[in-house]
């Protein structure tokens, strides 16, 4: 066994217990958000297939966000399980050191980095903007032949839709709208449908009220109405979330705040990958206590940059705030081995 052998044992252990704690960060993750599709669409009964294709389109965001706590867990699994398995011994007896530990680390950051760059810089942003717009598209796209109920629904700006449905008949139809005038409309019965971008309404036996801007009331009474809606959909529209931006795009809109974010976030796995070497692997130090220390430390970092991330924060503060707490860490885990 040579050098170059050792390190890419340690290189394909590390990447094993990495993809391992990834499967299952990312299915618990992936099952919680299918889990929020169905129940905030549940009741205009969007086909199983349709969530889950939906659904798919999160993964590049997730991984973004879970990547950091991967690496925590998957560290910690891969070198405790070497060092129960007297294998780091094993390897440091061969006279080479740390530097397969070193070089291995390295080389697993330097592929850590260069994925999570792509993802969090491009492929991530562009995927979860088609994930918004489907969603978009799938909440307001409304088919009523599967809706079983309606709920005050909103199905424009200046639109409110409530009826009953029985035996695919529309009962006690409600429309709120406004125009130029404040209008309710109330019937007992009636048919909706889509066609032509539009919401029509085929309305039987009721009362519409229509209020002007000097408050004055007017009400007919019908047998039989028809009242068309326009459906405005998102596809003249453009979704305005920090999430679906790439790096080129925070440029466009000089969105410095938003860039410097995405860089800390690389800047906190090699920071990450480097606690662990300075706290736990350079003194191979795998004790249970250690092993909470380095665990817990790292998720307080990861947990308060996102708190700091989704508030109004100043670059600088928010550079000063992580730059502190950091090195905070580093100084309890320096002094930890001190009086150890």
């Amino acid at each position: 066994m040579n050098f170059n052998k050792i390190t890419n044992y340690l290189l394909f252990q590390t990447f094993k217990n990495f993809l391992l704690i990834t499967f299952i960060f990312l299915s618990v993750a992936w099952l919680l958000q299918i889990t929020r599709l169905f129940t905030i669409t549940n009741f205009i009964h969007i086909d199983v297939i349709e969530i889950i294709t939906l659904s798919f389109y999160l993964i590049p965001n997730l991984i973004t966000v879970i990547v950091p706590f991967i690496l925590i867990f998957g560290l910690l699994l891969c070198f405790v399980k070497l060092k129960r398995d007297n294998e780091l011994i094993a390897i440091l007896s061969l006279g080479y050191g740390l530097n397969p530990l070193r070089n291995s680390l390295i080389f697993f950051c330097l592929i850590i980095i260069s994925i999570f760059a792509i993802l969090s810089f491009y492929l991530a942003p562009k995927v979860y903007g088609i994930y918004k717009y489907q969603e978009y598209e799938l909440r307001n796209t409304l088919d009523f032949k599967r809706m079983s109920f309606s709920n005050f629904l909103n199905i424009n700006k200046n639109t409110i839709l409530d009826f009953k449905k029985k035996n695919n008949k529309y009962e006690d139809i409600f429309i709120s709208f406004e125009d130029e005038n404040e209008n309710i409309i109330y019937a007992k019965s009636g048919n909706i449908f889509s066609k032509n971008n539009q919401y029509n309404f085929q309305l039987i036996d009721g009362f519409k009220i229509s209020i002007d801007k000097d408050d004055q009331i007017e009400k007919l009474e019908f047998l039989n109405y028809i009242l068309k809606i326009d459906n405005k959909n998102l596809k003249d529209e453009k979704i305005l979330d920090k999430n679906t931006l790439t790096i080129f795009d925070d440029y466009k809109l000089r969105n410095y705040l938003n860039i410097s974010f995405k860089f800390f976030d690389v800047i906190l796995i090699i920071f990450i990958i480097c606690f662990f070497y300075i706290n736990n692997l350079k003194s191979i130090n795998f004790k249970t206590l250690n092993n909470i220390y380095f665990a817990s430390s790292s998720i307080s970092i990861l947990i308060i940059n996102q708190i700091l991330k989704n508030s109004e924060i100043v670059m600088f503060n928010y550079f000063f705030y992580l730059t502190i707490i950091i090195i905070f860490c580093l100084v309890i885990s320096k002094l930890l081995k001190k009086y150890e």
